[in-house]
């Protein structure tokens, strides 16, 4: 299935078609919910601190998370006092909000906010509703709130939004879901405060939109393995001929894969669901092989764990003389909001 939607959505395989009108009624579903917010029909609701959200349009893994951190990192950097709001996908159902830690249970604290609080180092709460944990967060002490994944959204008003593409994929065929991986039309791009691009655009240019083509970029890169055990970190360098188990439950495993390989590491691929619950029962792959998964799968695992399971983090790096003014105009709105 995995590989006919993506011939569908990234090949332009002639198969959309067919599901061409389940696009158009996806469209016309989420048209009428934005008319509705925007005229107020549905009413959104406000925060006592600015708001920033974190989001894309395009179903799969762009980097959003990774992206929410380096962005609270920096906020930090810069004296505010930034948390963390996230629906937690893929954890237990819960009617009540969760505050989250480095040591919080992966099943009831979901995966990628547990990598938030271990990365960002700032509060994080999740909860379906992102207004309440948002409320929470500001009652705290926290003076700007980052939402994870929160650009549909709509509910909680929004000071500031930013929509991270993934560069290799784009926007796929630029066609609604289920016959395209849009979540919502291209055209959204246009209302976002700032689009930024996971690694370098793999289209031609002159397919890509004004607002693309202006986006900031960034790159994820790694340059260490960590043993899951805490006993001893690797320059990935070090694993350059060898075989390995590549381990990813991410919303793109491909990327993942592919940073492997570009370190000459020979590569064994698993691609599991997006926030698949796994254990090491199922990395048992029955040899010896070393086991490299991404840090968001780390986060699942007992620490005691044989010295074979390794972890691979990302550093978010993007040229200062994009970021500096970026940042800028960020704190510029943040402190318009607070002035208000």
């Amino acid at each position: 299935m995995y590989g006919w939607i993506h011939r569908i959505w990234y090949e332009r395989s002639s198969a959309r078609w067919l599901l061409s009108p389940l696009s158009a009624f996806f469209w016309l579903l989420v048209s009428l919910r934005r008319w509705l917010y925007r005229h107020s029909v549905f009413k959104q609701q406000t925060i006592d601190v600015p708001v920033i959200v974190v989001g894309n349009i395009s179903a799969g893994g762009t980097g959003k998370t990774p992206t929410t951190a380096w962005l609270a990192q920096r906020l930090r950097d810069r004296g505010l006092k930034p948390g963390i709001v996230s629906r937690g996908y893929g954890r237990a159902h819960s009617d009540g909000p969760v505050q989250v830690n480095v040591d919080s249970d992966p099943a009831i604290a979901g995966d990628e906010p547990i990598l938030l609080a271990v990365r960002a180092e700032c509060p994080v709460i999740v909860d379906a509703d992102r207004v309440r944990a948002a409320r929470m967060l500001a009652a705290d002490g926290v003076d700007v709130v980052i939402a994870d994944d929160g650009l549909q959204h709509y509910r909680m008003f929004r000071d500031y939004e930013i929509c991270v593409i993934d560069g290799a994929r784009g926007l796929g065929n630029r066609w609604m879901l289920p016959a395209g991986p849009l979540r919502e039309p291209a055209s959204r791009l246009y209302d976002v405060d700032q689009v930024l691009v996971n690694g370098r655009l793999a289209q031609p240019v002159e397919s890509l939109s004004e607002v693309e083509q202006n986006a900031i970029k960034f790159d994820l890169v790694a340059v260490e393995a960590c043993r899951l055990n805490g006993s001893l970190i690797r320059q990935l360098a070090a694993f350059n001929g060898s075989t390995v188990h590549a381990v990813a439950a991410i919303g793109n495993p491909a990327r993942f894969f592919e940073l492997l390989r570009r370190e000459g590491i020979e590569v064994i691929e698993h691609a599991y669901q997006d926030h698949a619950s796994l254990t090491p029962a199922d990395l048992d792959f029955g040899d010896e092989f070393d086991i490299l998964m991404t840090e968001k799968d780390a986060v699942k695992f007992d620490k005691r764990c044989p010295d074979r399971f390794w972890y691979v983090p990302v550093e978010l790096k993007m040229d200062p003389t994009a970021s500096g003014p970026w940042l800028e105009q960020v704190e510029s709105r943040l402190q318009a909001k607070t002035n208000d």
